[in-house]
């Protein structure tokens, strides 16, 4: 039984999302295959790393959510893959369904955590803006959006067979012509594996800076915000985290300043390890944090930084 793990290739480079896909696919397969669609033999490599046994690689040009539904449906259909798992990103909400059209499958999104078998799989999700968790069994076709940062990825070897598929792009009648991408982070926000964020506590935008000094420091880090501050007029609405924003899960979630209103943690509640900062304590945002620290965030930030400094240097 296999399972298709669709990857993405974005700017040049795998997203870390693709290789959580194939890790995934090894809990509940004997045998996982990913769909390298104009990606480099790198690439290949790195999904072979975290668990593929089989990489094949297309070539679609220009990005088109219907180019990729029907490549990765005919590559299903000949492998005799019974789960399709894609990234829960912009791409992979936008050929998912498609996907499961072509198949005639079932289509679950959003998905935090794998387990059972590709003939049934039980699939876990966040549900009412992630006050709850749905536990689901679907069973075959399936396909699966997965949530990025929420799969551990293992060391793997195995077999490492590269094949070339002709499968065709088909009748496209939608293309991607261009991107107009917004300055911010290097690292993308739902990618990142710490997020330093600031609300309506930071004050004004002049103090977005001693935020960015700590997620410099960090490294494989990103500036996020609260609904607040994004309406305020402070920052881009690309860095907005929460149910009218991005939905991210990562390892670490610093809130700087945020109340903790229930839109937001929608948004962020899923990740592994929350930690508050803010003068006031009773905010929300400390029922759902792992630590908290009741200070201003003007003193206690600075100070974190200089400490990580210290250690990361």
């Amino acid at each position: 039984m296999s399972v298709l793990a669709v990857a993405e290739v974005k700017d040049g480079q795998l997203k870390k999302v693709s290789r959580e896909l194939v890790a995934a696919g090894r809990k509940v397969a004997d045998q996982v295959v990913a769909l390298l669609i104009d990606g480099s033999d790198d690439h290949a490599k790195e999904l072979f790393s975290a668990g593929a046994d089989i990489v094949v690689k297309n070539s679609c040009g220009e990005y088109s959510p219907e180019g990729y539904a029907n490549i990765a449906a005919a590559v299903a259909q000949a492998k005799g893959a019974k789960a399709v798992f894609v990234p829960h990103s912009v791409r992979g909400k936008d050929f998912g369904g498609r996907i499961a059209v072509a198949l005639n499958a079932a289509l679950v999104a959003d998905v935090v955590e794998v387990s059972g078998s590709a003939d049934e799989l039980t699939l876990k999700k966040p549900v009412y803006s992630g006050k709850a968790y749905a536990n689901i069994k679907a069973a075959a076709p399936v396909v699966v959006s997965i949530r990025p940062n929420s799969q551990e990825i293992a060391a793997y070897s195995g077999p490492e067979t590269i094949e070339a598929s002709d499968a065709a792009a088909g009748d496209v009648k939608a293309a991607l012509s261009n991107v107009e991408a917004a300055g911010g982070s290097k690292v993308q926000l739902t990618d990142a594996s710490i997020i330093v964020s600031g609300g309506r506590g930071i004050k004004g935008p002049e103090n977005w800076p001693i935020l960015q000094e700590l997620v410099d420091t960090l490294g494989d880090a990103a500036l996020g915000a609260s609904r607040a501050a994004v309406d305020a007029g402070w920052i881009s609405h690309a860095n907005q985290v929460g149910q009218t924003g991005k939905t991210v899960s990562p390892n670490c979630y610093i809130a700087c300043g945020i109340s903790g209103a229930i839109q937001h943690l929608a948004g962020m509640g899923s990740s592994k390890v929350i930690v508050a900062i803010n003068k006031d304590a009773e905010a929300p945002i400390f029922k759902v944090s792992t630590y908290g620290m009741v200070d201003d965030l003007f003193e206690a930030v600075p100070a974190l930084t200089a400490e990580f400094k210290k250690v990361l240097s």
